[in-house]
């Protein structure tokens, strides 16, 4: 077939042409004006083109055949590397084990001749060296025994080719299958030993040896003995502590319980067999975050160890089991705070107890003090007085001294002449005497005040002093929970560098390097060759009309479209990170200025 005849065959009409079609339809076209239709050959272009079609749609079958086969090797090569990986690090525990083993069974000593348990400890231990060679003998040299002949039988192929006789493969055939079932048969017996081991280790009960965090819901109402038993002078600020001891461990209390409630909505395997599920872990533990690609893999070993499980429920226990571990360490996490909490508690009660009773020390000493200076007040009180009334005492007999020597000077100046100078000396010596006593009384009162002042700003500096250690021990607490937070702050930017500097040279070992090639890139392509070359034959494809939308190619170079298909496949299309993520990434070209609306809804 040539383009000319494709050209006649297949017309374009348009929409307007609607009703030209409609008229040549009614006036039939086996007028004169129209040539007849070749229907013999218009059925041999459709079969020709039927045969191309499907030996295109074999090719095409073929390709993904093959790229399946290529992708299942590369998974497989992924599980290989993995598994490489794993094996020393499974051997290394295992000869650490059987170490620790051997050493502690060396460091055992009998007590004496009667402690006979020791030599049959060793008469045990070598009773298990014999079983295990015989079962070694029995289960591994049959197989390995097997392998070498097979490998010698495979290496004379060439020779039983060009010999006469073929060799006799029915007897390998049945010998194969004997040694297969004798491995199967070992492999249940095995089964049955271990779950009987596992039986009997169950009816021992150990669980309830095991630290549970049921004994901290018990202790969590516990009130410290420093805080009950303290003598506080204040009894309404011991209940108040007591109280915040009551708040804080029903709020822990019942954060604990809801956290058990959660915990017990499901067993410890989260719905699985206990086999099926120590498998699933130890395929989670194989496949850390540092192999690339790990989720992929991860569910692929799985769907593989588990051919009779869906991948939904895969990624629904996988989701189970995170949220157990996630509840148990929600768990520890409320049982450190809790502890975290009660200590500082403790503390704060502890120096809030202190200072009440110093506090209540000061208000005695200050009620000391004042009592101290009332005494002291009406004591001088009372002297004042009893000075008072003898000063009073003095001045009346001194007026009624005066009054007598006034009478009596009149009748008796000349006789009293002689003696009225050492009359006034001895009045001058009791008035000094009587002065002297007054100036020792008040240098007494002086200096014991003196004394009783220097005292209390003894006092008052030591209490100054002690109010200066508290002021100075706080500002050194603050100074250093400042420096513990800045560490802290210091340590997340470190480790927010590290973070980025792993992925930077996880993105360096992902980077394309390609090699420069001038003569390539100048050269004609494989694809502009073949269409340069069956371009006619290309032009029977051509469709009828042409359609102006986008291809597939371009809605899937769009990134917003793989990524929300990559969460559609991981069932978190309609989760609030998807939505975040979706709406942050931008097309790869602005949109056209033209296509933008103005209209506000």
């Amino acid at each position: 077939m040539t383009g000319r005849d494709l050209n006649t065959f297949n017309t374009n009409y348009r929409a307007e042409d609607v009703e030209k079609l409609t008229l040549r339809m009614k006036n039939g076209l086996g007028s004169s004006k129209y040539k007849p239709t070749e229907y013999n050959r218009l059925q041999a272009i459709v079969d020709a083109k039927r045969l191309e079609s499907n030996l295109i749609g074999q090719k095409v079958q073929k390709a993904r055949c093959a790229a399946k086969a290529t992708k299942e090797n590369s998974i497989l090569r992924q599980h290989r590397q993995v598994w490489s990986r794993e094996c020393p690090r499974l051997q290394k525990a295992e000869e650490k084990a059987e170490n620790d083993i051997q050493d502690f069974l060396a460091q055992i000593r009998p007590y004496n001749i009667t402690d006979t348990a020791i030599f049959s400890l060793k008469e045990y231990e070598l009773y298990l060296e014999q079983e295990r060679e015989e079962f070694r003998k029995a289960t591994v040299e049959p197989v390995n025994q097997l392998r070498d002949d097979l490998c010698f039988r495979l290496g004379e192929v060439q020779h039983y080719q060009h010999a006469a006789h073929p060799p006799d493969w029915e007897n390998v055939i049945q010998q194969i299958n004997f040694v297969k079932d004798q491995q199967d048969g070992i492999t249940a017996k095995l089964n049955i030993d271990y779950l009987a081991v596992e039986e009997e280790l169950m009816g021992l009960d150990l669980e309830k040896y095991l630290p549970s965090t049921s004994d901290n819901l018990v202790n969590i109402e516990n009130i410290p003995e420093e805080v009950l038993e303290s003598d506080s002078p204040y009894p309404e600020l011991k209940d108040s502590l007591i109280q915040a001891y009551h708040t804080m461990s029903e709020r822990y209390h019942c954060r604990m319980q809801s956290l058990q409630e959660q915990l017990q909505r499901t067993d410890r395997f989260c719905g699985w067999c206990p086999d099926d599920h120590q498998c699933f872990r130890f395929t989670l533990s194989q496949y850390t975050h540092d192999i690339p690609n790990n989720r992929a893999l991860f569910m692929d070993m799985l769907q593989r160890l588990f051919p009779g499980k869906t991948k939904q429920e895969l990624i629904e226990h996988e989701r189970m089991w995170d949220w157990q571990r996630f509840t148990q360490a929600q768990l520890r996490v409320v049982n450190q705070q809790w502890q975290r909490d009660r200590e500082e508690l403790l503390d704060r009660a502890l120096v809030t107890l202190q200072e009440a009773k110093y506090a209540h020390q000061k208000q005695l000493e200050l009620h000391r003090d004042q009592q101290l200076q009332q005494d002291i007040c009406s004591h001088l009180r009372d002297k004042l007085q009893h000075w008072r009334a003898q000063q009073e005492e003095v001045a009346k007999l001194e007026a009624a001294i005066a009054a007598r020597q006034q009478e009596e000077e009149e009748a008796r100046l000349k006789r009293e002449q002689e003696k009225e100078a050492s009359i006034r000396s001895q009045q001058k010596e009791k008035v000094r005497q009587f002065y002297l006593k007054q100036q020792k009384q008040r240098e007494m009162l002086e200096q014991r005040d003196q004394e009783r002042l220097a005292n209390l700003r003894s006092i008052m500096e030591e209490q100054m002093r002690r109010d200066k250690e508290r002021v100075q021990f706080r500002a050194d607490l603050l100074q250093r929970r400042r420096e513990e937070r800045e560490a802290r702050e210091l340590e997340q930017q470190r480790e927010e560098e590290e973070k980025q500097n792993r992925l930077e040279a996880l993105r360096n070992q992902v980077r394309v390097v390609a090699e420069a090639d001038p003569e390539r890139v100048m050269a004609d392509t494989d694809a502009w060759r073949s269409r340069q070359l069956n371009v006619k034959e290309f032009e029977l494809q051509r469709p009828l009309y042409s359609i102006n939308t986008y291809t597939d190619t371009q809605i899937v170079s769009d990134p917003r479209v793989r990524l929300e298909q990559a969460f559609r496949e991981a069932g978190l299309h309609h989760s609030q990170y998807a939505k975040k993520v979706l709406s942050v990434i931008k097309p790869t070209k602005p949109p056209r200025r033209d296509t933008k609306s103005i209209v506000k809804f």
